[in-house]
Order: C-alpha cells, then sequence, then structure tokens
C-alpha cells in the first residue's frame, strides 16, 4: 500500500521516517512517499499533511489541484492525517488570522481552528497528552494551532487547557503538534491501522 507524504513544505522527511517505522513494527508493506506529484497522490492508500507554515502549504495545494484530489480521496473514505499547519487545513472555519491570511481550507473536518492558539516560537512547549485510543504521548507543539469549536461528528481525543489538540472524524485525524519529531510512534502507528 501507499501512503503519501505531501511534500511541499514542514517536516516531510520527519513523517516519513516515523510512517516507515511504525509499518516496521506493524509488519505492513507500506511505500512511504515524500510527494508533490498529483499521479503519485491519486494512487494513495493514506495521506499526511505536515506541518509548516499553512498559508504557504494552502497556496501550493490549490494552485497545484492537489485540493481537489485530497477532497476527492477523503470523501471516499481513504485516511487522510494533518499536523500543525495540516490541522489547520483540513478545518471548516478559520479564526481572523486565517481570513487575513487568505489560506483557504480543505473543509474536511467539522472544525473551527486557531492559528498560533499558544503563542509564538517562543511559547512553544512540549507536554505528555493521554490521547484516546493512542495512550500517552510526548507531544512537542510549535507554533500550534488549535481546535475551538468541534461539531458532533468530531470525536475530541485529547485537549490542553481549554483547547482540543487532537480530533478524528471517520478517516480525518487531526494533531495540533507535531508527532513525527517525538521517538514514540504510536500515533503515526495509530494513522496506519486506520487503512
Amino acid at each position: 500500500m501507499r501512503v503519501s507524504v505531501i511534500g511541499f513544505q514542514g517536516d516531510v522527511e520527519e513523517h516519513v521516517i516515523a510512517l516507515n517505522k511504525s509499518a516496521n513494527r506493524l509488519h505492513l508493506d507500506c511505500e512511504i512517499l515524500a510527494t508533490r506529484k498529483a499521479d503519485e497522490i491519486e494512487e494513495s492508500e493514506a495521506i499526511v499533511i505536515p506541518g509548516g507554515e499553512s498559508t504557504t502549504i494552502s497556496r501550493l495545494i490549490f494552485g497545484d489541484k492537489i485540493s481537489d484530489i485530497i477532497i476527492r480521496l477523503a470523501n471516499e473514505g481513504v485516511p487522510v492525517m494533518g499536523t500543525c499547519a495540516g490541522l489547520i487545513l483540513l478545518a471548516r472555519e478559520g479564526d481572523e488570522q486565517v481570513e487575513k491570511t487568505d489560506t483557504q481550507l480543505l473543509g474536511l473536518m467539522d472544525v473551527r481552528v486557531k492559528r498560533n492558539a499558544f503563542g509564538r516560537q517562543r511559547e512553544s512547549f512540549q507536554t505528555r497528552l493521554n490521547i484516546k485510543g493512542i495512550g500517552e504521548f510526548d507531544a512537542v507543539f510549535i507554533r500550534a494551532p488549535a481546535i475551538t469549536e468541534a461539531e458532533n461528528g468530531v470525536d475530541v481525543l485529547a485537549t490542553v487547557d481549554e483547547y482540543v489538540v487532537a480530533a478524528k472524524q471517520d478517516n480525518i485525524l487531526a494533531f495540533a503538534f507535531h508527532p513525527e519529531l517525538a521517538d514514540d510512534t504510536k500515533v503515526h502507528e495509530y494513522f496506519l491501522r486506520m487503512i
């Protein structure tokens, strides 16, 4: 099976490494691919949208029509995981920062997101979360967004303070933090089990 990590910007290689480790641990025969090519993404059994700068990633995926492929595959039931900026792009609605930057969203999750919910770069932090269905996880938050509102169909998996930082809606999985920066592969294993 093929898992595509959308390779425009962000922790692309770190996701590829974490997914390869996870596939090995789960004894899965996976091709993990960092790609920007529509035809390769088209043939994916799962898709990861990594962190980075959400406005830039949005412009690139919408400009290259990769967005259309992601939306169609997600609507067909293909698992899609977004981390940090990826979470922002999966949302149906963004805060004033998202609107001000004209960031186009994929609208795949019934959530409202806030960019930089925990502050700027110097407010980055690490904390231990208990993630529903995954367990204890040391999560790294870097200029992290958060979910401020979630509709009924959204399963909240973890929170920090008043913010939702991990959520699942059907085949869509979103994290405000960077699971690819942890030594622990539980998050990526959970995602691969969704395929």
